[in-house]
């Protein structure tokens, strides 16, 4: 991976954090929080985007599924915590 694809990812993964933590009424979990969100987040939600059959590709797909597995990962988290 270049540099510029690592900044791609890291930027869209911030942004998936970003938009999860705003969804799940987090408001987000500042820069470095918001990236590993959306970094496992885009590995849950390739997970679980490959198990109902959806592809998503470019950009956009990228920052949807990213965005679907955080959504997903905080849910879960927030499931344990009470």
């Amino acid at each position: 991976m270049d540099i510029t694809g690592l900044i791609i990812f890291l930027a869209i993964g911030a942004a998936a954090g970003w938009l999860a933590g705003r969804i799940m009424k987090g408001g987000g979990f500042g820069l470095l929080g918001n990236i590993i969100l959306g970094i496992v987040g885009a590995v849950i939600g390739g997970y679980l985007f490959n198990l109902l059959g959806i592809s998503a590709g470019g950009l956009i797909g990228a920052l949807v599924t990213s965005t679907v597995g955080a959504v997903v990962l905080l849910f879960i988290a927030g499931l344990f915590k009470k």
